[in-house]
């Protein structure tokens, strides 16, 4: 009788797995055969491959496609090879694509209640509140305190220099960042450029350096459904870590706005503000207007946003800048040229670092939107279908809970729109040649209403950094390097790589 017991729940569970494995090929949509359970995601879930990896192979492996289908164990999941399609899903029928699908449960893991993994209303809400963070007017306000860290930048890379030159530039750029993050965002200077250790630092590490335990829960909660109304991905540390930031800072501040201008200061006004209103993006009314709904800004969605600013502020500007220098070490006559630019921009403005300066270092921006393109931080994007969907190039009609993946790597390497594209080319990015391209095919930053917030913000702080090390050093091959980094397979959101990026420092 057991033994019948067992047979049939096997057999339950593998039906019950399998149940989508055909909604590709009734749809003639091209795919791999998935394996039984687990679909295509087998290399991806055990940490042998990242996601960005594998999409690039399917991408180039179906070169006549338009889209090419994937299984992530049962979950029908699309990915999306035309940038006309792409501009559907990101902006032109946003309103069947408003969630990114990425979030878990947030009553399970409070930190997932933040901008970036939020979906629906809560998602809607807090972003047109929280966007006024990123005004012109509050970007220049804060860049006095990126000149201070780039500053101290300096200052560390010539002890470099003087311990022989050979360092990690993404593990420095990883400090230079944070040390921002912890001043513009916090009011807080954790002086981590000098101390590799410090709380901040440590944290990051924490957040993304994923060990087999996360590997086997994240397997857990995409695997088995059920599991996701109680198991936690998640580490609780990191929870810990931040409560106990943002709750000490809150009461320094009497539960107000200090007037400092930071990020902080912000959530407390909106907190201050009691209810946050507007129209929803799911519900309507009879007459089919938008439903007005509400929520409350407390301390746990403010501990959520802290989490999101600091997480993705810090590891996606560190991975382009650490990249765009690791670029220059094997480009010197383009890295000499931005040497020249910089020296001469910065003779108008009495040689300081200042937003102004910064804006008029053309040749230092392509080359880093060019680094970006070669390695976008995050190498693909992710939407879910919220309500039925007719595809208009392909006449494929897909159903809610059906997954896009929108492979920026794939696309951004991809010799039909960029000229032999692992080239390292700045003037891919003059202002003649991003107008001659498909606008959807360079999307570093995303692209519609979930188009990354702080956007402005991580390219105006990287710009700065890669100035501050630029006009005092020239970084070259160590012979530790690596031409193509290898990428962490672990890394599934932003990109990382292994071993780091190892370069050497000389002083100009």
């Amino acid at each position: 009788m057991i033994i019948l017991l067992l047979i049939l729940c096997v057999m339950v569970i593998y039906f019950y797995s399998n149940r989508n494995h055909d909604y590709w090929s009734k749809r003639n949509i091209k795919h791999d055969p998935p394996l039984p359970l687990i679909g295509n995601h087998f290399q991806n879930q055990f940490a042998l491959k990242s996601i960005t990896d594998i999409t690039v192979e399917l991408y180039n492996k179906y070169p006549k496609e338009r889209v090419v289908g994937y299984y992530r164990w049962s979950t029908p999941e699309l990915i999306i090879k035309d940038p006309k399609i792409v501009r559907h899903i990101l902006n032109v029928d946003f309103a069947h694509f408003y969630p990114r699908g990425l979030g878990r449960n947030p009553n399970v893991e409070p930190l997932h209640a933040n901008l970036f993994h939020a979906d629906n209303d809560t998602w809607k809400l807090l972003r047109q509140r929280i966007t006024p963070a990123f005004t012109t007017a509050k970007l220049k306000k804060m860049f006095p305190l990126i000149v201070n860290c780039a500053e101290k930048l300096q200052v560390v890379g010539k002890d470099i220099v003087s311990r022989g030159g050979e360092c990690d530039v993404r593990e420095l750029m990883a400090r230079f960042t944070t040390e921002f993050i912890g001043a513009c965002g916090f009011g807080i200077e954790m002086d981590t450029i000098n101390n590799e250790h410090s709380l901040f630092r440590d944290l990051g590490k924490l957040i993304f350096n994923r060990t087999i335990t996360d590997v086997i829960r994240l397997m857990i909660w995409e695997g088995f459904p059920i599991s996701r109304n109680y198991l936690p991905v998640t580490s609780s540390d990191i929870e810990n870590i931040i409560t106990d930031i943002v709750t000490k800072i809150r009461a320094q501040r009497n539960y107000k706005p200090s007037g400092r201008n930071d990020f902080i200061d912000l959530l407390l006004e909106l907190e201050s503000k009691g209810k946050i209103k507007g129209d929803s993006i799911e519900r309507r009314n009879p007459d089919g207007t938008p439903i007005e709904v509400e929520m409350e800004m407390n301390l746990k969605y403010i501990i959520a946003q802290v989490f999101v600013f600091f997480a993705a502020g810090f590891e996606t500007s560190s991975s382009a800048t650490s990249f765009t220098l690791h670029e220059l070490a094997y480009n010197p006559d383009i890295q000499t040229k931005i040497q020249e630019e910089i020296d001469q921009v910065l003779l108008k403005y009495d040689n300081k670092l200042c937003y102004d300066a910064v804006t008029e270092m053309s040749l230092l921006d392509m080359s880093f939107k060019e680094a970006m393109r070669i390695f976008p931080s995050l190498g693909i994007l992710n939407r879910v279908c919220a309500k039925r969907y007719t595809i208009p190039e392909l006449n494929v009609t897909i159903d809610p809970g059906v997954k896009i993946i929108i492979p920026i790597q794939a696309i951004q390497n991809d010799e039909k729109y960029f000229d032999n594209p692992t080239e390292f080319r700045p003037e891919r990015f003059t202002p003649e040649a991003v107008k001659s391209r498909h606008h959807y095919t360079y999307l570093p930053f995303g692209e519609g209403p979930r188009a990354c917030i702080g956007a402005r913000l991580g390219h105006m702080q990287s710009l700065a950094g890669l100035a501050a090390i630029l006009r005092t050093f020239t970084v070259e091959p160590s012979d530790a390097t690596l031409r193509r980094p290898v990428v962490n397979p672990r890394s599934n959101v932003v990109q990382g790589v292994k071993e780091g990026i190892p370069l050497k420092l000389r002083l100009r």
